[in-house]
């Protein structure tokens, strides 16, 4: 049996849906499994073949995929759909019900027609081992600028650990890292904003003490190998996709415009983020760990 799946585009919702991936591929046991998609969401699954959407040479167009027995997607776009209907197999449903790895997990319990229990999100990485405490701070954010909190409370906030601090982002997100790097005490950091291939992010991340993050794909990758996370969200139904592990908290004001989920503030205040200050995030790293905090 030839299996192609479509995880969906993004890292964070890529990396909610592994474990449901996982889950699909150990009950269909096929000979062959193709992972289709975006670049993020192939690198997410080394281990089986990738065609790259819209990029790979082998494609002489968006409908010449290899012969299959089955397509799933995990998206719900109408490319997806027309997938469904040339290949045979299933799209994703909608649901509002439960964090978002669980809704990936119960598609695909319709998919088998079993009523299985939830496997969580798990990438096959080998995390980083770091020979000091060692604390990520990630500045940027998919989806736009009002999921973004500021530089220099990031870097207040880093000022007043007792880590190592590496500065995390992706292309775009260098100048965010820069005022960062600015701002920071002392020499105990590195920057490593753009400077990482996709598997040197899984790896760099997995290993860290604590990550201090905006809503992003990072939070959701930390989160998937246990790694303490304080994750700092503004505009976004944090309900549905806080970190999947028991290690977090949420640093939000709750505010009554929240979650709008826009990639610009309609009420142009940024009120959501801007209340956000440094010793609330300081606040939430204590109640995770508080030999981090330096003592002042």
């Amino acid at each position: 049996m030839h299996l192609i799946i479509e995880p969906p585009t993004w890292l964070g919702d890529s990396v909610m849906a592994s474990g449901a991936i996982e889950k699909l591929i150990e009950y269909l046991k096929p000979s062959r499994v193709t992972i289709f998609g975006s670049f993020v969401s192939t690198s997410l699954f080394p281990q089986y073949e990738s065609i790259i959407d819209k990029k790979d040479k082998r494609l002489k167009s968006l409908f010449s995929l290899p012969k299959a027995d089955m397509f799933v997607s995990f998206r719900r776009s109408l490319y997806s759909k027309i997938l469904k209907v040339k290949y045979g197999g299933y799209t994703l449903k909608k649901s509002n019900i439960g964090h978002l790895s669980e809704q990936y997990n119960s598609y695909v319990n319709f998919i088998l027609n079993k009523e299985l229990p939830n496997y969580a999100p798990k990438l096959n990485f080998i995390p980083k081992k770091y020979d000091t405490i060692t604390v990520g701070i990630n500045p940027g954010a998919a989806f736009g600028a009002a999921k973004r909190w500021y530089p220099k409370e990031f870097a207040k906030v880093a000022n007043a650990l007792n880590a190592k601090i590496i500065i995390f982002g992706g292309p775009g997100e260098e100048e965010m890292a820069k005022a960062i790097e600015d701002s920071l005490e002392g020499n105990n950091y590195i920057n490593l904003c753009a400077k990482l291939s996709i598997k040197e992010l899984y790896e760099a991340l997995g290993g860290l003490d604590m990550l201090i993050t905006n809503d992003s794909g990072p939070m959701h990758i930390a989160a998937s190998y246990g790694i303490n996370v304080v994750a700092i969200i503004g505009p976004t139904n944090y309900k549905h996709t806080y970190p999947y592990n028991t290690n977090y908290k949420i640093v939000t004001k709750n505010l009554e415009c929240a979650p709008c989920n826009k990639r610009v503030c309609p009420l142009k205040t940024h009120a959501c983020m801007k209340e956000i200050k440094a010793i609330d995030v300081i606040d939430a790293i204590k109640e995770l760990n508080p030999k981090i905090v330096r003592k002042k």
